[in-house]
């Protein structure tokens, strides 16, 4: 099979072109920018029609994933226009290049679609979401659920693993639950505090994604040629106090270093974050017909995943 992996060089699409690739799937991995690597897959604006529509025919994919992002909460408040083009635009780009070429289309969305006031939202709870992220996330996915001639929405929640394309990159907690793990890992091995941040204004509640296996939910979506939205997430809801407790006791780490307390100031990104953005996964673990992992199942598999890495 062959697949295109937009934002390959990011966190989620590093782990989708190596879950695709142990597939055997052909990959075609575009960049926006050549990173001075022989591995670099065509250079492709994504914001560009032209561009992409392009680099898609003269890959010819049976699929395509759709990672890629403008990972830049301040730039998409200060910049709504480039927010707009490189969420809303691109994926447009990416649906009409795909339906010319007879590939199916899978967006990678996010939890951050909901506002965060109901628990267990479904695959067919209504978006509601509160700030810009989340909007520009639940128009790029009305442009594949209405424009896409076959196309299916992953939404992954709190996502925590290994960024495979920067594994010995910085890593460090923000409001959402990326890198939460990683990084209370980090501190925790070098023999220093924690802090686990707390607060209203923080994302205390999810649903946590091992990256690799939200990964492994999207390549059964293609394989079974399946439509529509599906929460491609953990069987268990968590808080941060939780997980960071749960994450010592699985990495056999010193859970005394572990501290509690509000963020820092100015390290919560401009905009309203929601609170509690937990999902409801059951019908797309009866379409998939899988057992959505337990959040410690999860953290030991991400625990060896560190140690191959290393």
């Amino acid at each position: 099979m062959r697949v295109y992996v937009t934002g390959a060089s990011g966190f989620v699409g590093s782990n989708v072109a190596r879950v695709f690739a142990a597939h055997g799937a052909d990959l075609t991995l575009p960049m926006h920018h050549h990173r001075g690597s022989g591995d670099a897959g065509p250079a492709v604006d994504l914001a560009d029609a032209d561009a992409t529509r392009a680099s898609i025919e003269a890959a010819r994919p049976d699929a395509i994933v759709h990672c890629a992002i403008l990972n830049d909460f301040d730039r998409l408040y200060r910049d709504r226009r480039a927010g707009w083009d490189a969420y809303v635009g691109a994926t447009r780009h990416v649906v009409d290049a795909a339906n010319a070429v007879g590939a199916k289309v899978v967006l990678v969305s996010t939890d951050w679609v909901f506002d965060g006031t109901q628990a267990g939202a479904d695959e067919a709870t209504p978006p509601n979401p509160i700030n810009l992220y989340g909007v520009l996330k639940v128009a790029s996915e009305l442009v594949v659920t209405e424009r896409a001639a076959n196309g299916a929405v992953a939404r992954i929640s709190g996502v925590n693993g290994v960024h495979w394309a920067r594994p010995d990159g910085p890593r460090s907690q923000d409001a959402g639950f990326g890198y939460f793990v990683a990084s209370l890992v980090d501190r925790l091995s070098a023999g220093e505090p924690f802090l686990a941040w707390q607060g209203d204004a923080l994302n205390m509640i999810a649903t946590p994604t091992l990256a690799s296996d939200g990964a492994e939910l999207m390549w059964r979506i293609i394989e079974r040629d399946l439509r529509g939205i599906f929460h491609c997430c953990g069987g268990e809801t968590i808080g941060r106090r939780q997980l960071a407790e749960r994450a010592a006791e699985v990495f056999e780490l010193d859970a005394s270093l572990l501290r509690f307390g509000p963020p820092p100031p100015g390290a919560v990104p401009p905009g309203p974050v929601p609170y509690d953005t937990s999902l409801t996964a059951a019908a797309t673990a009866e379409a998939l017909d899988v057992e959505l992992p337990s959040v410690r199942d999860q953290l030991s598999r991400f625990r060896a995943e560190l140690q191959e890495a290393a």
